[in-house]
């Protein structure tokens, strides 16, 4: 309680302090441990969290605190461009870090409007910015709200640099005290700096065709204005979005979860391709950093690929779209068939930790990048516009090779056919398990180590690496790695950023007669390797 009277006496928003305020006229000390006996942790994006009043809360205090943190390690002079998206008090945090930037003598530059985070990450380096922050969470919850921290590359930021960032905000003081608007400099950006990202997307090998009619929901995100402008930049017609989700909305108010990956989330857009007769289904999740795609089928249903599947795609139509000595690059827990892809085409290919930040820091050459969660950055002989995620591009590229395909009579999932016939269907699917107690991954992952399993599914396995020790030939991470008979694997991780247990499937089967058939023998293996797993890890 003496900690929440400190914090009320500091803080600026009247909302939070009411929130506060009511708590300790009530003695609520539950409400006041989840608030105050923990923080958010500055991680590897930054913060994200729930709204609400104390440290362990999303809030100006918490806002202000990492703005100062941030300056303390940049110093006085250097350039910082802000970004942010439409949740709630987004615009106020973003101000707020502003105002903390230029009190310590920093130089701002605040994009106009809320937008993607990609263009945020995209002016960071046009401007040649040392560091940018986008006030986002997003595809979380509407109670959460996020900030993010990008350094002058435009990559998320990596270690020591939060660590750094993490003990600068331990030592900030009282809010309340700190130096604001000045003596550093504060710029609003226009639109010009939106339409130098929309240069830059639209400037990607796209082909030649043009004629495609998308269906595109941006989730109540910030993502329709710019994406609808790439499309018409690029001489694409415009997309249909659903109108329930065109404009955004922090409560979004049509789905479950703001998350195009949820199930549910794309029912709308579904049905008004149906209603269309659309060739193509895309989305956004709200920031507009990933992107959904999905093929209408004739029966008014979709076929929504996974984020692998639009890799495997995107990978070849960028490597067939360059040239000279490339490199292309994805995740430990993302399928292997890019690896298979790359040698094919005589490229390069990479394997990084979990995180789009590895994935940039891949190598020199870099020019496409993926995680299996829906995220991609797409390139050309110029190199990657967007040096993160950008589900702007990725939609616009997306939508590049299936008009090519539509012109010569084909679709996306006979692309997927081709690919599975050239080299070998790779089925790749999720299994995780979210537990109340954080022990018991600990003792799953214990279990694992000291007896891994012979078999998975059906399959031996041949080898394992410990992730944790470096094996695989990656920096050390939480994690196992289990290569089975035929190709096949199995990482099993907790994730970063929830308590969860994750586990990471693929099977790969030839094609040696049609493809219908390696898919349902996949599908069938897949589920072996499910059952199998769960019995092992026993949560």
């Amino acid at each position: 309680m003496r900690r929440a009277r400190q914090w009320l006496a500091q803080d600026p928003d009247p909302d939070t302090r009411a929130e506060l305020s009511a708590l300790l006229e009530d003695d609520d000390l539950p409400a006041l441990r989840e608030r105050f006996q923990a923080k958010l942790e500055f991680g590897t994006a930054g913060l994200r969290g729930e709204l609400g009043a104390g440290p362990n809360r999303m809030n100006r205090v918490t806002v202000m605190r990492a703005a100062a943190g941030l300056a303390g390690v940049l110093g006085a002079g250097k350039h910082v461009v802000i970004g942010y998206d439409a949740r709630h008090k987004s615009d106020v945090f973003a101000r707020d870090t502003a105002s903390v930037l230029t009190g310590a003598g920093l130089h701002v530059s605040l994009l106009p409007r809320p937008l993607p985070t990609p263009v945020l990450a995209f002016a960071v380096r046009h401007l040649g910015a040392d560091a940018g922050v986008t006030v986002t969470a997003s595809h979380n919850p509407p109670r959460d709200n996020g900030y993010k921290v990008y350094w002058g590359d435009g990559s998320q930021i990596v270690p020591p640099v939060d660590r750094e960032i993490s003990a600068a905000i331990d030592a900030v003081g009282r809010v309340d005290q700190l130096p604001l608007d000045g003596p550093g400099t504060l710029t609003e950006l226009g639109e010009g700096i939106v339409d130098d990202y929309i240069d830059a997307v639209t400037a990607l090998p796209l082909g030649e065709a043009r004629d495609l009619r998308v269906a595109y929901t941006p989730l109540h995100g910030v993502g329709s204005g710019t994406l609808t402008g790439a499309f018409l930049a690029a001489g694409f017609e415009t997309p249909m979005a659903v109108e329930e989700q065109r404009n955004p909305d922090p409560d979004f108010p049509t789905v479950a979860f703001p998350n195009p990956e949820e199930p549910g989330a794309m029912d709308l857009a579904i049905a008004l391709a149906a209603k269309l007769g659309s060739d193509l289904v895309l989305a956004n999740d709200p920031d507009a950093d990933r992107c959904a795609v999905g093929v209408p089928l004739p029966d008014g249903s979709c076929r929504m690929l996974t984020g692998d599947e639009v890799g495997g795609l995107l990978a070849e139509h960028v490597i067939t779209h360059t040239t000279g000595d490339r490199l292309v690059a994805t995740t430990i827990v993302s399928s292997t068939l890019l690896s298979k892809i790359a040698q094919a085409h005589g490229v390069r290919y990479g394997e990084t930790l979990t995180g789009f930040k590895w994935i940039i820091k891949a190598g020199e050459g870099l020019v496409f990048g993926y995680e299996e969660a829906i995220g991609y950055s797409v390139g050309s002989d110029a190199g990657l516009p967007v040096h993160d995620k950008d589900g702007i591009g990725a939609a616009l590229t997306v939508a590049a090779v299936a008009a090519t395909a539509k012109r010569d009579g084909r679709t996306l999932l006979d692309l997927l056919d081709d690919q599975a016939v050239r080299y070998g269907l790779h089925a790749t699917s999720q299994l995780s398990f979210r537990v109340a107690d954080l022990s018991l991954i600990a003792g799953a992952m214990d279990r694992l180590r000291a007896a891994p399993p012979a078999t998975l599914g059906g399959h031996a396995v041949e080898s394992v690496d410990d992730l944790s020790r470096g094996e695989g030939g990656l920096p050390p991470t939480e994690g196992l790695r289990f290569h089975l008979s035929g190709d096949g694997r199995v990482v099993v991780r907790p994730s970063g950023t929830e308590p969860k247990l994750k586990c990471y499937l693929e099977v790969v089967v030839p094609v040696t007669g049609e493809v219908a058939e390696a898919r349902a023998s996949a599908a069938r293996d897949l589920d072996g390797l499910k059952a199998d797993l769960a019995a092992h890890l026993g949560l």
